[in-house]
């Protein structure tokens, strides 16, 4: 079974490291584990809990309330709102519904909050203010340093279908002033950053080729002798050796100077990597992809 430090708590609940220490020692709330060096340490059922609890605190509940429920009263506490539709449709509690249909495989459930998001905000909007929150919580998109837990592959995988009938449903643009150039470098393979993107470039209109996966460098200078791109976008997620991110930015920065390289990213990671060019322009977030366009 999984478990989780408390900075991961933390990420996908909402609720600060802080916070859930004092509840912890006020009121009980939970009981962590501990590493063999003391460290603590948080069960599935523990992150269910705490999910119940923050989607109660964004209704108005006081948190000296909810203490007093069992976990069976504050598991229909929850169900009984959504069931009456009492559950204000934010933000938050579509994001805490995914993370706890993730966690226990429930397609069902998965589908059934994506599509209650995505008719509420629509998908462009649904993606920034649901689905992309919830990737990040959860640590498979922009952010991701580490090999994703097996509920990480159940969740992505389904956006990624989703995101490829959507993608599928634009029409493509056959006159445009932009073409974008997207593509994963070699050994890069979280895709659903890149398909996003496209997504997102697709619906403003503009035209877009689509190299997906790992595409050597040495290739990208033939793809844009042939189609001419006015931008380049590539996604960086994991970890490398220090400096060949950087390299391989400086290389493909001198492919075409007269065509402009986006690299999208971690703060972290672009900040170790930086390359000074012209035509380079980093992207740490989602929303700056977005504010470009």
């Amino acid at each position: 079974m999984e478990t989780y430090q408390i900075k991961q708590l933390e990420r996908m609940t909402g609720i600060k490291a802080h916070t859930i220490r004092i509840w912890e020692k006020r009121y009980g709330l939970i009981e962590p584990d501990r590493t063999a060096t003391n460290r603590r340490c948080y069960s599935e059922s523990q992150v269910r809990k705490l999910l119940n609890v923050n989607t109660l605190l964004a209704q108005g509940y006081k948190i000296s309330k909810i203490a007093t429920l069992s976990e069976d009263a504050l598991n229909t506490e929850v169900q009984n709102k959504e069931r009456k539709g009492a559950v204000d449709n934010t933000s938050i509690t579509y994001i805490n519904e995914l993370i706890r249909a993730m966690l226990d495989f429930n397609e069902h459930a998965f589908e059934k909050i994506f599509s209650a998001a995505t008719t509420r905000f629509g998908l462009h909007n649904a993606m920034i203010n649901v689905f992309y929150p919830f990737l990040y919580k959860v640590g498979i998109l922009w952010n991701v340093n580490k090999t994703a837990p097996i509920q990480e592959h159940f969740a992505s995988n389904i956006i990624k279908r989703k995101l490829m009938a959507a993608i599928d449903g634009l029409v493509p643009a056959a006159d445009s002033t932009k073409k974008f150039l997207l593509f994963l470098p070699p050994d890069e393979w979280h895709e659903l950053g890149l398909l996003f993107a496209d997504y997102i470039i697709r619906s403003k209109g503009h035209q877009t080729i689509y190299l997906g996966q790992s595409v050597p460098i040495e290739n990208i200078g033939k793809v844009v002798a042939s189609v001419r791109p006015t931008h380049l976008l590539v996604f960086y997620i994991n970890n490398r050796p220090k400096g060949e991110i950087a390299k391989q930015i400086k290389l493909l920065s001198k492919i075409d100077e007269q065509s402009l390289l986006l690299v999208a990213g971690s703060k972290e990671l672009l900040a170790d990597n930086e390359v000074k060019a012209k035509n380079v322009r980093c992207l740490s977030e989602v929303e700056s992809l977005a504010q470009y366009l």
